[in-house]
């Protein structure tokens, strides 16, 4: 077992992680683990833009920004939070740009913005024109400026090491430990700091627009050393994937004009939003397709035509737009329904549904980034987390578009100033040696699996077909306690699995064993959490008790196991400025 010593270690190099790394640099030494190459990380795949109220193209301000955030969490997010984000975006986007970010332009030379849903001038009156984008490769950019910025100051990476261990002992976090993918070993980092940055679990569902790598294995990680889980029952989906892959269609391309149309060619969300139309938050737009769809009026495949059975589509159309503006703001997604549907989007509409997209819900951190564990809001020196796999909570119950790539870099740049400013008063602390045994024989348990019988493909296929059925956009009681039963047989049915691969050397047999025990691990905070919340709020959609219900709902919830089970706690939401109201778009 190899041992390393940094003062700080980061988990995961997408936006927020490479972020982070490149503020704590400037003080100390900070190292960056991440199980793929850096550039490969899914914050590349973000494609619409980043949200900030620069006001380039209308008179746009940073309260119609906070205001539209508040609004679209269902007011489930901690406005102090949401407040400082929205407040302190331009700054940012500023400095993502001075870092060389190369954002598409307006005539003037300044950054160029669009449309998104959700987000709208003088508290929701009309679109606002917000997002920030470099035509359909935001995250793209991004992601590659931040890396560029990282080797430039000397950032430490280690890349394809899969964090397997988190070392948490007398409540501080003393440091990790992590198996060498291509070398096979593992190694143990003796750390002041760990912050984790390790992304969302789109894997847990069949149709997802996730990559392979988004199998939430920081908040395992989490929930495995007695740390709770918040507000995992929010889970958006996005309402444009392509049909049947998952693979997202930007929002954007909305926020260009694009319109969404059932089998009959009717501009649906007329009905469901008659002020934003295509524009509305995305768990709204969500359960309008899926509407559609359930009542007969989604588009059908050729396959489902032969048949007689209904669609499960609708169209995104974008034919209007023509094919020059198409090649110049959305050239990625026109090459998407080429490659993968083999359609001309400015020739014929492109099929497509809501695909599992972002977690609302996560590790639990103050708004300087530090991780709680409890409702009291007891911090866990020298553990942080931020992106994806930390809830702040800035999105709620759900989250409006841009705000991901805007909450990872800005939180990155924050929580890495806080981990920059707490680094004197941390210290390295003895690593337990029964921690040590436990990683080392957690990874044995997986090469010794030869005499196992079930097979983790199956598993997995199991768990993602299921939560696709019954924990998905509406969700009620029968079905969420049988997805309760069809997990926990699945966890006993893990603990039988069959690995034919005993190479330690990039052994992907075992990495995703590993994967799927993650998933399995906390995929029932997700379905208690549904279970106990008895309302309808943001992406957390209960058909048997319509309605939201502030009085008995309005506050987070705090997941933890057990004994084997989950157990659920509270703490309140803060608000500030906006009172909860109806939510009319």
């Amino acid at each position: 077992m190899i041992v390393h010593n940094h003062e700080v270690v980061i988990i995961g190099a997408g936006m927020a992680g490479l972020r982070a790394a490149l503020e704590v640099s400037k003080v100390g030494d900070v190292a960056v683990l991440t199980k793929v190459y850096p550039t490969r990380s899914h914050s590349g795949a973000a494609q619409g833009g980043m949200a900030a109220a620069l006001g380039n193209l209308d008179g746009d301000n940073w309260e119609f920004h906070m205001f539209d955030t508040v609004k679209g969490s269902d007011y489930l997010g901690d406005q102090d939070a949401i407040e400082f984000m929205c407040r302190n975006a331009p700054e940012l986007m500023y400095e993502v740009e001075h870092m060389g970010t190369p954002f598409s332009r307006t005539p003037e030379g300044k950054i160029a913005q669009r449309r998104f849903g959700g987000h709208t001038l003088n508290f929701g009156e009309k679109p606002a024109l917000r997002a920030c984008y470099s035509a359909d490769y935001t995250g793209h950019v991004v992601l590659h400026c931040l890396y560029d910025q990282c080797v430039k100051n000397s950032v430490r990476f280690y890349s394809e090491f899969q964090v397997t261990y988190l070392i948490v002992k007398d409540g501080i976090c003393r440091g990790i430990a992590a198996w060498d993918i291509r070398n096979g070993g593992l190694h143990v980092f003796n750390t002041k700091a760990v912050l984790f940055a390790t992304g969302g679990y789109g894997r847990v569902y069949r149709i997802t627009s996730n990559a392979l790598a988004n199998t939430g294995d920081g908040l395992g990680l989490a929930l495995r050393a007695g740390l709770p889980l918040e507000d995992m029952e929010f889970v958006q989906f996005h309402p444009t994937g392509l049909y049947r892959s998952g693979i997202l269609m930007t929002e954007g391309a909305r926020g260009e004009g694009a319109y969404l149309l059932n089998k009959d060619g009717e501009r649906f969300m007329k009905r469901y939003a008659p002020t934003l139309m295509e524009l509305a938050p995305r768990d709204l737009t969500s359960r309008s397709i899926q509407t559609e769809i359930n009542e007969g009026r989604g588009v059908q495949s050729p396959e489902q035509q032969a048949k007689g059975e209904p669609g499960d589509a609708v169209y995104l159309d974008l034919r209007h737009l023509g094919r020059e503006k198409l090649k110049a703001v959305l050239p990625q997604i026109f090459d998407i329904a080429e490659n993968f549907m083999g359609i001309d989007p400015a020739k014929d509409p492109v099929p497509i549904q809501p695909t599992s997209h972002y977690s609302m819900g996560g590790i639990p951190v103050t708004i300087q980034g530090r991780v709680i564990r409890d409702a009291q809001s007891t911090e866990v020196p020298g553990l942080y987390a931020a992106g994806e796999c930390a809830c702040v909570s800035i999105h709620g119950a759900n989250r409006l578009g841009c705000n991901s790539t805007l909450d990872a870099t800005f939180h990155g740049r924050h929580v890495g100033r806080t981990i920059a400013r707490d680094l004197p008063s941390l210290s390295y602390h003895d690593l337990p040696p029964e921690a040590m045994r436990e990683a080392q024989a957690e990874m044995n348990w997986y090469f010794d699996r030869s005499s196992g019988t079930e097979n983790v493909a199956d598993i997995r296929g199991e768990l993602q077909n299921t939560m696709q059925k019954n924990v998905a956009i509406f969700r009620e009681e029968k079905a969420l306690t049988a997805q309760l039963d069809i997990i926990q047989n699945l966890q006993r049915r893990f603990k039988n699995i069959h690995i034919n691969d005993r190479n330690q050397r990039f052994n992907t047999e075992v990495m995703e064993a590993y994967e799927l025990g993650n998933l399995l691990n906390f995929v029932e905070t997700i379905v208690v959490g549904a279970l106990e919340r008895e309302e309808c709020r943001g992406a957390h959609w209960r058909t048997d008790h319509p309605g939201r219900n502030d009085v008995e709902w309005l506050k987070h919830t705090l997941a933890y196991r057990e004994d084997g089970k989950i157990r659920l706690d509270y703490k309140p939401v803060v608000i500030t400025r906006f009172q909860p109201k109806e939510r009319k778009y």
